[in-house]
């Protein structure tokens, strides 16, 4: 049997336990060389992907929010959502104000010079996105979102057997 185009990549001499296993590893490799190439164009900017996506869900909400919401948006989990607002504070990316009426709530808004820095990043970031997933069709896309839309559904009922 012939290898497949990731087993090459690894150099893995056996094949795959399971079809499940080879998909997963698929999506993880394919996540590792997108994260990588997203770093790369943050951090000429200064930013941490991380940092950037806490910005970009700033910016599409038009408000302050609170942090623990910010925190329940990010593409990735971050652990530490304190400390990445302290450097983002630090930058004169992000302000907090604590709410009035209860005090344990910190509300995150973003700076005019974040929204700057953005309005720089936009372009870079589409030419990116179209860079390495570009040669895909509008349908395969479609469909590449529908599968690993599934593939997470699944794992939330999992979750909570």
């Amino acid at each position: 049997m012939a290898q497949s185009n990731l087993q090459q990549e690894l150099r893995k001499k056996q094949p795959f336990a399971s079809p499940e296993q080879e998909a997963i590893l698929n999506i993880l490799r394919t996540s590792d060389v997108f994260h990588n190439q997203f770093g790369r164009l943050f951090r000429e900017y200064g930013l941490t992907p991380s940092q950037y996506n806490v910005l970009r869900i700033l910016r599409g909400e038009g408000k302050p929010m609170p942090s623990l919401e910010i925190a329940d948006r990010m593409v990735q989990v971050v652990p530490a959502i304190t400390g990445l607002l302290d450097r983002l504070q630090a930058q004169d990316f992000v302000k907090r104000n604590r709410c009035t009426e209860d005090r344990r709530v910190v509300y995150i808004e973003i700076t005019p010079k974040a929204l700057k820095l953005l309005k720089e990043i936009d372009e870079p970031d589409l030419c990116l996105h179209r860079k390495l997933i570009g040669h895909l069709s509008s349908d395969e896309l479609t469909e590449l979102s529908r599968l690993l839309e599934k593939a997470r559904t699944s794992l939330v009922s999992v979750d909570q057997n």
